[in-house]
């Protein structure tokens, strides 16, 4: 029953679609509307409005950080139940048709939720090949197999697992990019 109720919990905290609700209530927009229709942070730093582009990063995060550390604590056995399951909400939200973002902002929280030391990785990395290339899509990419990669060299293997899975979804869920990069088709981002 437990597993049933975290994951649960944790899909509906995730699911919320925070990049929506602040493009409507500020900006009176339907952000599926702007750039690239992305609920995400990405996208909405793209309607040109950075404290509602900021606000959906901060939120978005927040959303996996409040049910894996309330499941770290109370369910520790659970956690990548809790984890998997609030990104899958950014991913496949029940309340859009499950068309929601690309889950990088989600999986910032959860790695930082679950172990700093894998989100100061993730953030570092993401931040060095930005700086390099400008592609939020590319450094999101990279930064979310570094993670894997890094447990695996620190032996831990069976948490690799976990984030080898995480690093699936992230890909799958960039696939448009991808092909964009492949294409030289895809734009670089501001973020400042």
């Amino acid at each position: 029953m437990d597993y049933l109720v975290v994951g649960i919990a944790s899909y509906l905290m995730g699911s919320i679609p925070f990049g929506l609700i602040l493009t409507k209530i500020f900006l009176k927009k339907d952000i599926r509307e702007i750039g690239s229709g992305n609920i995400g942070a990405t996208n909405a730093l793209r309607t040109g409005n950075k404290l509602v582009g900021y606000s959906t990063l901060l939120l978005d995060i927040a959303k996996a950080i409040i049910p894996v550390i309330y499941v770290k604590i109370n369910y520790p056995d659970l956690v990548y139940i809790a984890s998997l399951c609030a990104f899958l909400g950014h991913v496949f939200p029940i309340w859009l048709k499950f068309k929601g973002g690309k889950g990088v902002a989600t999986y910032v929280g959860i790695l930082f939720s679950i172990n700093i030391i894998l989100g100061l990785i993730f953030v570092s990395s993401w931040a060095f090949i930005f700086l390099l290339f400008r592609y939020s899509s590319l450094s999101s990419i990279i930064s979310s197999l570094s993670v894997p990669i890094y447990i695996l060299i620190t032996s831990q293997i069976n948490d690799a697992i976990f984030f080898a899975i995480m690093f699936i979804l992230i890909f799958f869920t960039h696939r448009e990019n991808i092909k964009r990069l492949k294409n030289k088709e895809e734009s670089k981002t501001k973020i400042y």
